[in-house]
């Protein structure tokens, strides 16, 4: 067997290899950390958006509630990070679009939550806005077999409705397995799909400049 015909095992682009150790790495740094210290600095919630702290709509993605709201969360990560890191690029250029595409889903994710639930005081931590922004930026690109696809491409059309009736169907039931009595706020999940969704194309232009 020749060496060309050798394929890696895995070979999933560094930076959503990056997100996924962050949010790993990031959670087990948490837990040695005083919790209430922590949430009180840096999870989110609409009440903060009124006191000015603009910043936890950022903040918050590096915090969750649990192993399995991480382990979930750095699962999703790397699947769908995958796709999207490999169109935006693994360049310098290529890297930073895709650390700012994840970093502005997520905080529009929030953003969108806190608008929402206007008087909410309950806390919100996660990175659950910015990897459903990966899932609905990978959904464009399934779309456009690599490249981001029309909004009216069935496959689109199809896995837009299979996220937002998942999410509705949480907000009934009102958690997740895994998460114990943790709530879930779905609307972020929805918020952060649809700014990939709309943004992928963008950011992907930015990472990709034309030439003449």
């Amino acid at each position: 067997m020749n060496d060309e015909s050798r394929q890696p095992i895995f070979n999933a682009p560094w930076p959503a290899v990056a997100v996924t150790l962050v949010i790993v790495v990031g959670y087990f740094l948490q837990t040695l950390a005083p919790q209430g210290l922590l949430l009180r600095a840096f999870a989110f919630s609409p009440a903060a958006l009124g006191d000015g702290r603009w910043p936890t709509l950022f903040t918050a993605i590096f915090l969750h509630g649990s192993w399995a709201h991480a382990l979930m969360n750095a699962g999703a990560a790397l699947a769908f990070g995958t796709p999207v890191a490999r169109y935006f690029g693994l360049g310098p250029r290529g890297v930073l679009v895709f650390v700012v595409f994840y970093l502005l889903c997520g905080g529009l994710a929030s953003l969108g939550y806190g608008l929402s639930n206007p008087q909410s005081t309950a806390l919100m931590v996660g990175a659950s806005g910015a990897v459903s922004g990966l899932v609905g930026g990978a959904t464009r690109l399934m779309g456009g077999h690599g490249r981001p696809g029309p909004f009216l491409h069935p496959t689109v059309i199809s896995m837009s409705i299979g996220w937002i009736a998942v999410n509705l169907l949480l907000a009934v039931v009102g958690f997740a397995p895994g998460l114990g009595n943790a709530g879930v706020a779905w609307e972020a999940h929805i918020f952060g799909y649809v700014a990939g969704l709309l943004l992928v194309g963008l950011f992907g232009r930015a990472a990709r400049p034309a030439t003449v």
